[in-house]
């Protein structure tokens, strides 16, 4: 096969739109992909650049068949890491496998139903409070809602507010730290030498303190819980050993990191496109009642719920809070006829494959009866959860999550919006950015 040239966007043209780069790069590189295809290098320096890519068939390439030849960017191997360890997120090659293998069987869904009493009861308890009959920002209602049901799924009732006000400060600040040092290279100096870096890992270490008092206090109670903090001390390598100390901080502290602000973006934005349909709420009222006369339990319910499922899905599609993953290559690749050197540094745009319109019908709409009959699943360009070996170790946690939420809240309260305008911000995940809408109690 030929080798085809891969189109460049020079430096010049990145140093003229570095300033709305920094605020959203988003725009800059619909822009590119629409002027030069799906695939197109961006010089970031004279002798740097970062391959873009929206081309599905690539990235189930790189995340699955030839997965052994990438590896994570040092966005998450090295800045991240910094911030929140070691864990599942930022952890590579045989570390990564073997922790892999130790915590997948915290997260099979016959754990998991043990799980969703707690988890019910944390959102009902949420749901209730939601403010009616004003406008209100849904987004620090639904980022509560998100970290008390990680914290109460880790540690059960063992964990005050105190606790979980500290660590979702903490874990909020280094993102909002780690954003200005990708988005702003040039002021690494100062960042690194001025306080700034020092401050945000400072924040983070009195986190690792709070969680390592919560196990401790766990072990020397010798009570039984069934959290997941109870699955990761019964966990055990092949040896028979169990986690070092500082390594249950790490996957803990990633739990914390990834599994409540994904969720909550997904579910702010579900809010707000529910609020523009009407019709879709009252659709989730009608497939709710079905599932619970036909089901004698939460989990039963919950499989049933097909059209809860469709709604969260066609969320993520629109607006998917893991909206990039990047790759390295350790070895010279190619892909239908395009070259890669040894550490070229590739970013899948995830936003733009789930709105290719060679891959959707009318992508722009909010259409959740896409995803019926379990579609999601066999779609060639739908990774909400990435793929492969490396796909969302919580993505059944997550999707129960969202699913019940949003049932809950179609069931107490009509949502009405207050803007046309469905706004982002694009940071480590797709935030949600002024997300006003209006919650009138149903009778």
């Amino acid at each position: 096969m030929a080798v085809k040239e891969i189109p460049v966007v020079s430096f010049s043209k990145f140093l003229k739109h570095a300033r709305s780069i920094v605020k959203n790069p988003l725009p800059f590189h619909h822009q590119n992909f629409e002027r030069h295809g799906d695939i197109f290098q961006l010089m970031i320096g004279p002798r740097t650049q970062v391959f873009f890519s929206r081309n599905p068939n690539f990235l189930r390439y790189t995340l699955q068949k030839n997965q052994r030849n990438y590896t994570k960017s040092k966005i998450q191997t090295k800045d991240l890491k910094k911030y929140v360890g070691n864990g599942l997120l930022t952890n590579e090659g045989d570390s990564w496998r073997k922790q892999r293998k130790l915590i997948q069987p915290a997260f099979h869904k016959k754990q998991l139903a043990l799980l969703l009493e707690t988890m019910e009861a944390v959102i009902a308890s949420a749901v209730a409070q939601i403010p009616t009959d004003k406008e209100i920002d849904i987004f620090p209602i639904c980022n509560d809602l998100a970290f008390q049901v990680v914290a109460k799924s880790l540690f059960s009732s063992n964990i005050d507010a105190q606790a979980i006000a500290q660590l979702k400060h903490s874990t909020e600040k280094a993102q909002q730290m780690l954003v200005k040092e990708l988005r702003q290279p040039f002021l690494g100096w100062y960042f690194k030498y001025f306080g700034p870096v020092k401050k945000h890992l400072s924040l983070t270490q009195e986190s690792r303190i709070v969680l390592s008092q919560l196990v401790q206090e766990r072990r020397d109670s010798g009570k039984r819980h069934d959290d997941l903090l109870d699955m990761l001390l019964d966990a055990r390598y092949e040896d028979g050993s169990e986690m070092e100390e500082e390594q249950l901080i790490d996957e803990i502290l990633i739990l914390f990191v990834a599994g409540h602000e994904t969720t909550a973006n997904a579910l702010t934005f579900a809010f707000q496109l529910l609020a523009r349909q009407p019709e879709e709420q009252e659709k989730i009222r009608e497939a709710s009642a079905f599932a619970k006369a036909n089901s004698t339990n939460l989990m039963e319910y919950l499989r049933a719920n097909e059209y809860a499922k469709q709604v969260v899905e066609e969320t993520m599609r629109l607006y998917p809070p893991a909206y990039f993953i990047d790759r390295v290559n350790f070895e010279a690749d190619s892909f239908e006829g395009f070259e890669f050197a040894a550490d070229s540094n590739l970013l899948f745009s995830i936003l733009e494959m789930h709105k290719h319109p060679d891959y959707w019908e009318s992508p722009e709409q909010f259409m959740p009866s896409r995803f019926k009959d379990n579609a999601g699943m066999k779609h060639p360009a739908y990774f909400p959860f990435g793929a492969g070996p490396r796909m969302c170790i919580g993505n059944n946690f997550a999707m129960y999550e969202m699913m019940l939420t949003v049932v809950k809240v179609a069931e107490q309260y009509t949502i009405d919006s207050v803007d046309s305008k469905i706004s982002i911000k694009p940071l480590i995940t797709l935030k949600p950015k002024e997300a006003f809408l209006q919650f009138s109690k149903r009778s």
